[in-house]
């Protein structure tokens, strides 16, 4: 790979883990997909940047459970629904076209059925 692309890859994947990190404390950015990205972008340029993310709290949190095939917690899961379908219950009433509700409702089922079909759930674990 030529170094202008990595450094692109490296680019990209430090925004999309800045991206991730926001996500994990502002509730209208997802988490997971940004540092899904960050790992991919950065398996495919460092394998410094690539060990360091694997070792941070978020990548264990978020991103280390699909690698496994585990899923998400409950808690995830309704997290994510509520803060999408109210951020969808916002953009239908401010928009208010019709066009736009289909593709939200559509969106909203997309949803609904990845978090309930496709990612598997995993119990809490309790710490003590």
């Amino acid at each position: 790979m030529n170094t202008v692309k990595k450094s692109v890859f490296v680019l990209l994947g430090v925004v999309c883990f800045a991206l991730g990190l926001i996500g994990a404390f502002l509730p209208v950015l997802p988490t997971t997909p940004f540092l899904l990205a960050a790992a991919f972008l950065f398996s495919r340029s460092s394998q410094r940047l690539d060990a360091w993310l694997a070792g941070t709290k978020l990548y264990r949190s978020y991103v280390e459970p699909f690698r496994k095939g585990q899923g998400i917690t409950l808690r995830k899961k309704l997290r994510i629904l509520v803060v999408s379908y109210a951020l969808m219950g916002v953009s239908a009433i401010v928009v208010a076209q019709p066009v736009v509700w289909a593709v939200l409702a559509c969106v909203a089922l997309g949803l609904l059925w990845a978090m309930v079909v496709r990612v598997p759930a995993v119990k809490e674990f309790e710490t003590s």
